[in-house]
């Protein structure tokens, strides 16, 4: 009990050095900030061992201290004031975004770890919406991060011109529209297929099942040709309860489920052992339309097949799905879109040919209602200004230094009053008011944000939008 109440002599010192070392760490983690594990690992447990060595082993041997327990308070130690240095200077004035006066939750501020418990559940969306509520339009949502609401920061941010992104030139050239044109055939395949299988079920069919089926099945076609049959075999593997479970896991430690690297390793070898049979989006991936071009390398068509398989899968199978959500909880939506299918694609015609769609104001509508409010990525993905910016990004009223993440949430956008009239409403008309198809019958409706989000939405999900039509009208059509 005597050694305990009188600890060794050169603890003072020992502790003096370990608050340093802390101080001294955290500088360097945030001058190079990085991913490396041993880069972490190093300056996570060498510096108090070294501390240990030097100062406390020797000492140790003559108290009678125990040299692990010795060591376990250096751990100890070192941790918490390495912490605390965090803590103090994200909270403090010295913070460039505690400078610029960016509001946000005391817990939020100090680390993501607190976002993450809060958004637990799949509720990130309306977390955000209720910290913008209570906040305003720019909100401080982890250490660097911000979240935007303001519309007119949409188009700076997430433009052509705003802050990077990383998309791929291949990506570009493998989405754009004659490149989609080409996939119709494969999208006309797979919606009879989907329509002939719903055709053979009894009872309650549970249509989210299916259509994630499907959608994994197109986008096999759609990316490497083929690789899966879900909706003839069923999920044999368990692909969805994985892919669900590994969207979990991504949403917490921030990085692709493991599932896809195991199915995209698969599909992509054997998509570069068969070579071409046809347009694929792999065959944009890959170069193949380029020739003379060499194919980039195999790491990075990994990550692009993972990235299409699973988050290509996933959104398109939720936007369609929530399609039919809306309306069958709104008949009178469901009866004038089926008035539309009707007159543009009388019994007989080819429902999958989408020569019509752009005359389908109804249908367009419809789906850009439901995107509004179910959008596939509601949260979005982080634009980041980097690491080594010469100066802090200003765009408009937003001053963004260096290192900042920048989230700009669709679901909280369109759910602002100030850009939609009735923001939690179901209301496809609004889409036909602000294109012109039908005068406005509410005064006091709010659509001048209308036409931009419009834009947007058909030019970021063309491909959900012909796949939504098509699928309807085969099955309202065949069913």
């Amino acid at each position: 009990m005597a050694v305990l109440t009188h600890p060794p002599t050169g603890w003072a010192s020992t502790t003096t050095v370990l608050s340093i070392s802390a101080l001294l760490v955290h500088q360097i983690f945030r001058k190079y900030e990085t991913f490396s594990l041993p880069f972490h690992a190093f300056l996570l447990l060498v510096p108090p061992a070294i501390v240990w060595h030097n100062c406390m082993s020797s000492a140790s041997t003559g108290t009678g201290w125990p040299t692990a327990f010795d060591l376990a308070f250096c751990y100890a130690w070192y941790t918490g004031a390495l912490a605390t240095s965090v803590v103090v200077y994200r909270l403090s004035p010295f913070h460039p975004l505690h400078r610029l006066g960016y509001p946000g939750p005391v817990l939020c501020r100090t680390s993501m770890i607190w976002h993450a418990i809060r958004t637990n559940g799949g509720k990130q969306m309306e977390y955000l919406r209720s910290l913008h509520d209570m906040y305003g339009d720019i909100v401080r949502i982890g250490p660097n991060h911000l979240s935007v609401r303001e519309a007119s920061l949409v188009g700076p941010i997430l433009g052509v011109s705003g802050l990077p992104k990383g998309a791929s030139r291949a990506w570009n050239r493998g989405l754009a529209p004659a490149a989609l044109k080409g996939y119709d055939h494969i999208m006309s395949n797979r919606v009879h297929q989907l329509v002939d299988v719903l055709g053979q079920q009894e009872g309650v069919v549970v249509l989210g099942k299916w259509i994630n089926y499907f959608a994994y099945d197109f986008m096999s076609d759609m990316v490497f040709g083929g690789g899966s049959e879900q909706m003839k075999e069923g999920d044999t593997d368990n692909i969805w309860r994985l892919v669900e479970k590994g969207t979990e896991i991504a949403f917490h430690l921030g990085q692709l489920p493991w599932l896809g690297i195991y199915l995209g390793r698969t599909l992509t070898k054997k998509r570069i052992a068969e070579g071409s049979s046809s347009r694929d989006l792999f065959y944009y991936l890959n170069n193949e339309d380029l020739s003379g071009e060499d194919p980039p390398p195999s790491r990075h068509l990994l990550d692009d097949g993972v990235l299409a398989m699973v988050a290509g899968s996933d959104t398109s199978s939720s936007a369609i799905t929530s399609v039919f959500h809306c309306l069958l909880a709104h008949p009178a939506a469901y009866a004038a879109l089926q008035e539309e299918v009707d007159r543009f694609y009388p019994r007989g015609e080819d429902v999958c040919d989408t020569m019509h769609q752009r005359d389908m104001h109804y249908l367009t509508a419809v789906i850009n209602e439901t995107l509004r409010l179910f959008p596939p990525a509601p949260t979005s993905t982080s634009r980041q200004v980097p690491h080594d910016a010469p100066a802090p990004v200003v765009l408009g009223s937003l001053v963004l230094p260096p290192g900042t993440h920048v989230y700009v949430p669709p679901y909280v956008l369109h759910r602002d009053a100030r850009n939609f009239a009735f923001p939690d409403a179901f209301w496809p008309e609004r889409w036909l008011v602000a294109a012109g198809h039908m005068p406005p019958r509410i005064p006091d409706a709010r659509l001048e944000q209308v036409t931009y989000y419009c834009m947007s939405l058909a030019a970021t999900n063309a491909l959900a939008i012909a796949l939504t039509g098509a699928l309807f009208q085969a099955m309202t059509n065949k069913i």
